[in-house]
Parts: structure tokens; C-alpha cells; sequence
């Protein structure tokens, strides 16, 4: 009885890591084309983005707060930038659309965090509101990059040892993300929040602060995620990431981060990235239609929320 009690505490405790190692075996299984560079390096390329944001969402999502704004941030700084290139050089229009981002966070923190406004409602509103702006400066077109900002390009395309550009930036957000929640104050304070808010602030921790910029930083991710799309396509267009928030937040819910706050990890979340990117490869080469595809994503996503509630 023991040994099936510690087993079964062992696959609670790994689930999402024996999921992804599942996943892999039923990927390679399903089609002989899975484990080719190019397919991975594809992966990798589509997840990116989603992982980058996915890595803000856990933020928001461990003090027990939702952020519906990042497909309409996205949207909105993929414009923007594709109008910054007609105008300024490529790292100035990056460092701009970066700040432009981290502006929408702020007026989302502020609503949350100084206003008591409930995430939930917040966001919504910045979400009709920011994908508005995108429709407002492209007037509903696709905006095209200028030539000053060209090189934007390789950060789409261009790899190193076959490892995408855009890969080696999610790898390296996620060891910067590790270690502000393990090792640093901040992320420990995230989690303590998500746990026993009320007990927190009354230890005298300014709360406000820290929700304050955890919705910065998902603003500014879903920008960076923002510009990673427009490296690949080229193009600034308003409605794009519409919906992106549902891969977001299944992603962190599959790596087996819990809705009600104070638990989370980065190395799960990752995970349920990559989980997720492989189920839509898998059904893209199984020629699944899109539509087939949302309606299995929302029930991965229930699936997920009922193994967590029987995890707890």
C-alpha cells in the first residue's frame, strides 16, 4: 500500500513531465516526420511566442489574477512596429514597441493593483481597447515593415547550429524567469501572495507593488512575443492573436500551475508549451481543420483542470 501511495505521489508531482515524455512517443509514432530538424526547428518557431507569454501568464496566474489582454497587445505592437520601420531604425523601433508594450501593462497594473478593479474585468476592457488602437493606426490592413527595419527578418528566420533565433530567446527568458522564482525575493513573494494575500500585506509587504509589475511584465513579454511574430511574417496585422490567450492560459494550466494562485513552475510551464505545440503539430500533419483543433484544445484544457483539482 505504501509503494502505490509513493508512486502515486511521484506521478503527481511529474505528471506534466511524464505527459511530455508521452507526448513525444505518440508524436514519433503518428508520423515518421516528426523528429526531423525542420519539424522541430518549426515547433519550436510557433511556441515561441506562446511561450514567452505563457511565461507572464504564470506570473499573473500565481497571485491568483487572469490577464485577457495579451492577443490584443500583440496585435496592437505588431502594428505598431511595422509602422515604426517606415520611420526609424531597427533597434530603436524595437525598443520602442518594447515600451509601448510595458505602457499597456502599466495602465493594467494600475486598474489591478491601485484601483481594485478585478483582473479579469480590467484586462477585458484593455483588450477591446488595445486591439481597437490596432485597427485605429492600420485603419484594419495589414501593415507591411519599411525597409529600415529589415533586419528584424533573421530574428525570424535565422537559426544557430539549427536552433532558432527566436527559440534561444525563449530559453533565455525562461533561465531568467527560473531564477526570479527560485532564487529571488520577488518570485517568492509572488507565490506568498497567491497563497495568503491578505496575510502578506498584513506583514507590511507593499502587495500592490508587486501585482502592480507582474502586469508590466506580461505586457512586455506579449510585446516581445509580438515582435518574434513579425520577424516571421514580416507584416504587422490587428487581428492576430485573437484567441492566443486561451493557448496561453492552457499552456501554464497543463504545466499544472493552480487558477486559484500560489502555485506554479516555470520548468512545468515550459512543458505545457511544448506539450501544446505538439499537439497542434500533430493534428496539423494529421490534417486536422482548425476548428477540430479549438474544440480538442478547450477539452485539454478541462481535462487539465479536473486532473489539478484531483491533484489537490
Amino acid at each position: 500500500m505504501k509503494t502505490f501511495e509513493l508512486a502515486k505521489s511521484k506521478f503527481i508531482e511529474h505528471n506534466t513531465l511524464i505527459i511530455f515524455i508521452l507526448m513525444l512517443l505518440f508524436s514519433a509514432s503518428i508520423s515518421d516526420a516528426f523528429f526531423t530538424l525542420g519539424n522541430i526547428s518549426n515547433i519550436l518557431r510557433q511556441v515561441a511566442p506562446i511561450g514567452l507569454i505563457s511565461f507572464g501568464m504564470l506570473l499573473v496566474i500565481l497571485i491568483g489574477e487572469i490577464d485577457l489582454s495579451v492577443g490584443s497587445i500583440v496585435a496592437a505592437i505588431g502594428v505598431t512596429f511595422a509602422l515604426l520601420s517606415h520611420l526609424v531604425y531597427f533597434p530603436v523601433a524595437f525598443l520602442l514597441s518594447l515600451f509601448v508594450g510595458a505602457m499597456v501593462g502599466m495602465v493594467s497594473g494600475y486598474l489591478v493593483a491601485y484601483q481594485k478593479m478585478a483582473s479579469f474585468i480590467a484586462t477585458l476592457a484593455m483588450m477591446t481597447i488595445v486591439r481597437g488602437l490596432g485597427y485605429l493606426l492600420s485603419k484594419g490592413a495589414p501593415i507591411t515593415i519599411g525597409s529600415y527595419s529589415n533586419d528584424i527578418l533573421l530574428l525570424g528566420h535565422g537559426d544557430i547550429l539549427g536552433i532558432p533565433f527566436s527559440a534561444l530567446i525563449l530559453f533565455l527568458v525562461f533561465g531568467v524567469m527560473y531564477l526570479l522564482l527560485k532564487y529571488h525575493v520577488f518570485g517568492r513573494m509572488l507565490v506568498a501572495i497567491g497563497s495568503n494575500e491578505e496575510g502578506v500585506r498584513l506583514s507590511g509587504i507593499l502587495v500592490n507593488r508587486y501585482k502592480f509589475w507582474v502586469f508590466v511584465i506580461i505586457a512586455l513579454l506579449s510585446a516581445l512575443a509580438a515582435l518574434l511574430m513579425v520577424s516571421r511574417t514580416g507584416v504587422g496585422t490587428p487581428n492576430i492573436g485573437i484567441g492566443l490567450e486561451l493557448d496561453v492560459i492552457a499552456a501554464v494550466v497543463i504545466g499544472g500551475a493552480s487558477l486559484a494562485g500560489g502555485k506554479g513552475s516555470v520548468l512545468n510551464t515550459l512543458l505545457g508549451v511544448l506539450i501544446l505545440g505538439m499537439i497542434g503539430n500533430i493534428m496539423n500533419l494529421m490534417d486536422i481543420t482548425s476548428y477540430l483543433q479549438q474544440v480538442i484544445k478547450g477539452a485539454i484544457i478541462l481535462l487539465a483542470v479536473i486532473f489539478q483539482k484531483y491533484q489537490n
